[in-house]
């Protein structure tokens, strides 16, 4: 079992950078693999980026390559989302996720595959 707690969200303007947290429970956090989700009124959950449980893979929606950086510290069983140089279409509830079968770009990036979820942080971008 894996608790998941998102923090960092907020009001920024546009241009602006936040940083997302995601604290999770559990001795085995390091064997899972951890995304990022966001999802808008009115929208469907849309992936943002992900991260393998080893560190070495990196994946990124392209509408935020560039701008957006997943890390993980496993020492601290915490993934971060960097975010900058956001824009009003980043608004959005963003969750974090986490699943310890997960090994592929495919599998990664499909929010239905994901076990584990947090509430979600809602981060709001102002023109």
């Amino acid at each position: 079992q894996v608790q998941l707690v998102e923090s960092g969200g907020g009001l920024v303007q546009a241009g602006g950078s936040l940083r997302l947290s995601c604290a999770a429970s559990g001795r085995t956090f390091s064997r899972y693999a951890m995304g990022w989700f966001r999802q808008a009124p009115g929208k469907e959950r849309e992936f943002v980026a992900a991260i393998s449980w080893s560190v070495r893979n990196t994946y990124y929606a392209d509408f935020v390559k560039g701008r957006f950086t997943i890390s993980r510290d496993n020492a601290k069983n915490t993934v971060y989302l960097q975010m900058n140089s956001l824009n009003t279409e980043d608004t959005a509830v963003y969750y974090c996720a986490a699943d310890s079968a997960l090994i592929t770009k495919a599998t990664m990036t499909q929010w239905g595959n994901y076990q584990y979820w947090g509430q979600g942080t809602q981060v709001t971008v102002s023109s």
